[in-house]
């Protein structure tokens, strides 16, 4: 039983043993299928932890420049990459890091393939296979009229010279029927050029960590795959699969407020910390308590932010809640965390001001290190 009263809230609070119990699951996968299994920054980038990663897994996936950067630095293995668009000011930085690099379009293919080639990275292209059971729009990257990925009307066979991989990304956090599901549809779509690569990145949101999860099932589809296509290497690019349940944000009660029902005000935000309660939404567990009603005082937990809807939601617990009270949210480690940064690793806007003549001053440029401080 870990003691959090050691801990100074608001926190973060990674656990070595549970994160190393992720990695040998992740490991026996890819020892029992021959698959590339390897870390989403955009969801776990606790570069502190890369270390132990590295025992595991063969490399890590970054979405920007920073993310590429991080993990050539931290965790010193493959590092692939895929962003919806690269720009001409980043893109030879980045492919200096890759040792693969996805391309959303086959015009940013075009436009970047001499680099690309020269810089000896292997390439790829991001397809839509058009189809997902992701039931929230905001995480399905196959709703309509997706920006991500090329669909198999746009798909042009004919610039595929020097291409050696698909990449598609179709799931969110789900079991290996989802899976299934996709596979059967790139198939479909795109298995008349597989023929002719290396690799196909099978993306992530597969929750492989997860006690429920169907692993046995994973492994007899990953290794049929392999069968009908023994060409190619699979890779695959969890980030919640790595963090999932692996460690807490720790907070602290500041303040109880009443209006109309007892308010328990947090050092934490939800805006701040905790934005994808408030985007997906959904609802944490905390330890120690439940839903509303079910045990005897029930409180409204709130972030401190001026933002009116900065809360939570209901919740109780045994026994009156108290100023210093510590409140453990648990799972937080993976995408919650990245969140309250950089997210994937994108570069902040530059801050700067015209003068009263109506001259631009460029008064500051977001680094490297301030990205990765906050981390």
């Amino acid at each position: 039983m870990l003691d959090y009263n050691q801990v100074k809230s608001p926190c973060y609070v990674l656990d070595e043993n549970r994160l190393r119990g992720n990695m040998k699951i992740l490991e026996d996968i890819q020892k029992r299928t021959g698959v590339k299994i390897i870390c989403a920054l955009k969801g776990y980038s606790f570069w502190r932890s890369f270390p132990i990663i590295a025992e595991y897994l063969p490399g890590a996936t970054a979405s920007s420049l920073n993310e590429a950067r991080l993990a050539k630095e931290e965790m010193g293995k493959e590092v692939h990459v895929f962003a919806p668009a690269y720009e001409d000011d980043e893109i030879d930085q980045i492919l200096a890091l890759a040792d693969h690099i996805t391309f959303n379009s086959f015009s940013q293919w075009v436009r970047f393939k001499d680099k690309a080639l020269k810089a000896k990275v292997s390439c790829g292209i991001r397809v839509n296979p058009q189809y997902s059971t992701v039931e929230t729009d905001l995480y399905n990257p196959c709703g309509k009229f997706s920006r991500l990925g090329v669909t198999e009307k746009e798909f042009k066979p004919e610039l595929l010279d020097g291409i050696e991989g698909l990449h598609f990304h179709a799931l969110c956090e789900q079991d290996v029927d989802a899976l299934e599901g996709v596979l059967a549809a790139f198939e479909s779509h795109f298995g008349r050029y597989l023929e002719q690569i290396k690799w196909v990145n099978f993306g992530g949101g597969h929750h492989i960590t997860r006690k429920d999860y169907h692993r046995e099932r994973l492994v007899t589809v990953l290794n049929e795959f392999k069968a009908r296509h023994p060409n190619l290497q699979i890779i695959m690019e969890p980030g919640e699969a790595i963090g999932w349940q692996t460690g807490e944000l720790v907070a602290t009660v500041a303040d109880l407020v009443h209006n109309e029902m007892d308010i328990a005000i947090l050092n934490v935000s939800v805006s701040a910390h905790m934005p994808d309660c408030l985007e997906m939404p959904y609802r944490p567990n905390i330890i120690g308590a439940d839903l509303p009603g079910v045990k005897k005082y029930t409180y409204k937990l709130a972030g401190n932010t001026c933002l009116a809807g900065d809360q939570l939601g209901d919740f109780s617990f045994d026994e009156p809640l108290k100023v210093g009270d510590k409140i453990i949210f648990e799972d937080m480690i993976h995408y919650t965390m990245v969140k309250t940064t950089f997210f994937n690793g994108v570069r902040h806007p530059n801050i700067g001001m015209f003068d009263k003549q109506g001259h631009f001053k460029l008064l500051h440029e977001f680094t490297y290190e301030q990205y990765k401080e906050k981390l």
